[in-house]
């Protein structure tokens, strides 16, 4: 037996699977020899036609196609043409010299469009998006189903241009980029972008590694610079993101400046502030659908700026909330806010600050007074108040620059919600004392409804006027409280129409008495205190309280009671066209030589208030002193001495009827008795005739039977002694 015949029987012993599995190699080697060696470019005819057919829009590999298989197929073509739909501007898509496209199978076979990867060579691209939905970068009919965007997790290039439109966010912008040869380049692909965003002049430009990261979902962080300009705002930011599609992932250093912070409400949809120029800087990151700033420092007007900030729009309606301080807050900063013309700066306030003017025409426009007008007349836009809602908190260690306003510190916190903001837990450093309380307007009605309670405690005299220098040396303890309610749109509107109580009051302190003897016009004491020097009255008590119904304040009670002279006042303020219209008379309790003690009338506007004596019954009084001037200038110089009939003030009824609402008119209105006010009834009645309009006589009178009940019922002796050796 040879060996031939012996190796025969041993070959049909083999199992036969062995076959199977060599069979199949087999087919699997043929098959990839196949798809090596295919010639791929034969369906480059087909495939065009196939794609045209699909999509309804021209394609076309233009020179070779090529193909490398596997779970990610590679699709290689020199010369690629793909036209835009024909409701878009651009008559092309995409062109290029050469096209890398990584195409995922499985997906595919699901019907999603997944491309890992997508390099082109000098590319022209035309992409543009609707507002109604349509995109032009659609691979398909209906350009608005999302299951024909394809997701792009990479895009190479080398140079070339785009072109992006997008009508709903007024942008027209064309790029150009180019590529850095050089191996050691960390960014090579630099880009510039010229045109408009949001209709506003756009301009940007920077570098970025050689793969951009469109979607992020299958690629890492990769580096971008960039310094970009809209409008009057630019914004330079390093660091990385991981998608350039959603900015997911981003983790960069900003620097952002321009001329008003409300500019981003139109840039991107931020609800913020008006304000001067400004520019911040801060650690800029996003995760999902959450930005966050962190390490937030920089300058608004003069004023320094710390803090975070995050802005959340995963939900139906964004939220901003955040934390921001200031060592030193410059108040001239604070005029734009409330619809205040923007005071003139220094250059030097923001040397680094967008060149230009600090506002735009439209902004300088809104933020302009009315002639001879002092509230502010600037519109609330009722619309932003329904864009976001925030909850940030803010603090003012210092204030500077208040002019005229005795403001040193401030802290709130500002809530909005669902179009009605809340300015809270309010606390104003003011001359030494705090202002507390709150401020509410719902935009959810047009016009704005407005509420207002402010409480004012421990305000000191000195330093409540710093521009009144007779009021420096005067001291004492003032209290208020605000409580308004009006509808408007403006502050001035919302002061016109508004309703309510203000009211203030002082308890025992001192006032100069040069002050007193300007208001009683005693020639003689302001003489001997001009060579002698100015010296102080001692006040046994001050109020003002004013009732306010649609914008008219009428006083309920206005005196001012000191050792030296009693002061009534009534009369009207109107917030509506901002005139004044108010009586002072005042009473001497001393002897005083050249006294002219007449009616003051204070009148005129906010704007230009008016203070004289009523010119009727001064003119009496000096007729009188003219003709026995005639006679003998002695006795005309002994009808100046003042006899000093005025006496204290019930300061304890006119301080109950200070703090009182105006529940005393309407129930006097209604024909029922005041329960805030004692009744009228003798000697003891409570009420004021010199705030009713009385004569000085009954004034005089009534006030000594006051004071006559008042020392009989409340002071004791000991109390008395000091008051009248105070006075000696």
């Amino acid at each position: 037996m040879d060996a031939t015949t012996a190796a025969a029987p041993a070959d049909k012993r083999k199992p036969l699977w062995v076959k199977v599995l060599a069979g199949l190699v087999v087919l699997m080697l043929a098959l990839v020899a196949a798809a090596v060696f295919f010639p791929w470019d034969l369906l480059r005819g087909p495939l065009n036609r196939y794609v045209t057919e699909r999509t309804g829009r021209h394609f076309e590999i233009t020179r070779r196609l090529d193909v490398k298989l596997g779970p990610t197929t590679r699709v290689l073509a020199d010369g690629v043409e793909f036209a835009n739909p024909d409701w878009a501007k651009d008559p092309h898509l995409v062109t290029a010299d050469a096209a890398e496209v990584d195409i995922r199978l499985l997906p595919l076979l699901r019907g999603r469009i997944e491309l890992p990867l997508v390099k082109l060579t000098k590319p022209q691209l035309g992409l543009q998006i609707e507002p109604d939905g349509r995109r032009s970068w659609a691979l398909g009919r209906d350009t608005k189903d999302k299951a024909n965007f394809p997701e792009i997790g990479a895009l190479v290039v080398d140079q070339g241009a785009m072109h992006f439109l997008a009508s709903g966010r007024g942008a027209d912008i064309r790029t150009e980029f180019a590529m850095d040869e050089r191996s050691d380049a960390k960014l090579p692909l630099a880009y510039k972008a010229r045109g408009t965003w949001q209709k506003e002049s756009f301009t940007a430009e920077g570098r970025a590694g050689n793969v951009l990261n469109l979607s992020g979902v299958h690629t890492s962080a990769f580096p971008l610079v960039v310094h970009a300009s809209a409008a009057h705002t630019t914004l330079k930011a390093s660091g990385t993101v991981n998608s350039l599609a959603t900015m997911d992932g981003a983790n960069a250093d900003v620097t952002l400046q321009g001329a008003n912070l409300s500019e981003l409400y139109k840039l991107l949809g931020v609800v913020l502030p008006e304000t001067p120029r400004y520019e911040v800087r801060g650690h800029l990151t996003k995760a999902g659908d959450v930005w966050g700033v962190t390490g937030i420092s920089g300058k608004l007007g003069n004023s320094d700026l710390t803090g975070q900030m995050t802005y959340d729009h995963s939900r139906d309606v964004p939220l901003l909330t955040g934390k921001l301080q200031s060592k030193a807050l410059d108040f001239d900063d604070l005029a734009p806010l409330v619809g205040l013309p923007e005071q003139p700066r220094s250059v030097a306030a923001l040397p680094n600050a967008v060149a230009g003017a600090p506002m735009g025409p439209a902004a300088k426009a809104r933020l302009t007074l009315a002639p001879g007008k002092v509230l502010p007349t600037a519109s609330l836009d009722l619309a932003r108040l329904k864009v976001m809602n925030a909850d940030v908190q803010y603090s003012a260690a210092r204030i500077t620059n208040v002019r005229q306003l005795p403001l040193d510190r401030m802290s709130l916190r500002v809530n909005l919600k669902d179009g009605v903001l809340l300015l809270d837990s309010m606390n104003l450093g003011i001359a030494g004392g705090e202002m507390t309380g709150r401020m509410r307007i719902n935009g959810n009605s047009d016009p704005a409804l407005a509420e207002v309670k402010l409480d004012a405690r421990s305000l000191e005299l000195s330093k409540l006027f710093p521009g009144f220098k007779i009021t420096k040396a005067s001291f004492g303890k003032i209290h208020g409280v605000i409580e308004l309610k009006g509808r408007g749109n403006s502050v001035a509107r919302m002061l016109a129409a508004s309703s309510g109580n203000v009211a203030m009051l002082m308890g025992k302190g001192e006032i100069s008495n040069l002050l007193l003897e300007y208001v009683n016009l005693n020639g003689g004491e302001i003489i001997k205190f001009l060579v002698t020097g100015d010296k102080n009255a001692q006040v046994r008590c001050a109020a003002a309280a004013f009732d306010v119904n649609e914008g008219m304040m009428k006083t309920r009670a206005l005196l001012l009671d000191t050792s030296d002279a009693v002061i009534y006042g009534d009369g009207y303020v109107s917030l509506a066209n901002e005139s004044i219209d108010l009586t002072i008379r005042p009473y001497p309790k001393d002897k005083s030589i050249l006294s002219l003690r007449s009616p003051l009338k204070l009148a005129g506007t906010f704007a230009k208030p008016k203070a004289g004596v009523d010119k009727a019954a001064l003119t009496g009084k000096a007729g009188v002193l003219l003709a026995l001037g005639a006679i003998n200038p002695l006795l005309a110089l002994a009808a100046t001495i003042e006899t000093g009939p005025g006496k204290d003030a019930d300061c304890k009824a006119v301080l109950q009827e200070a703090q009182a609402p105006a529940a005393a008119a309407r129930a006097a209105a209604a024909g029922t008795p005041d329960p805030a006010k004692p009744a009228a009834s003798g000697s003891g009645a409570a009420v004021n005739p010199a705030l009713m309009g009385a004569s000085p006589k009954a004034a005089m009178s009534a006030e000594a039977m006051a004071r006559e009940r008042a020392e009989t019922l409340e002071r004791r002796p000991q109390e008395r002694d000091a008051a009248a050796g105070s006075r000696k």
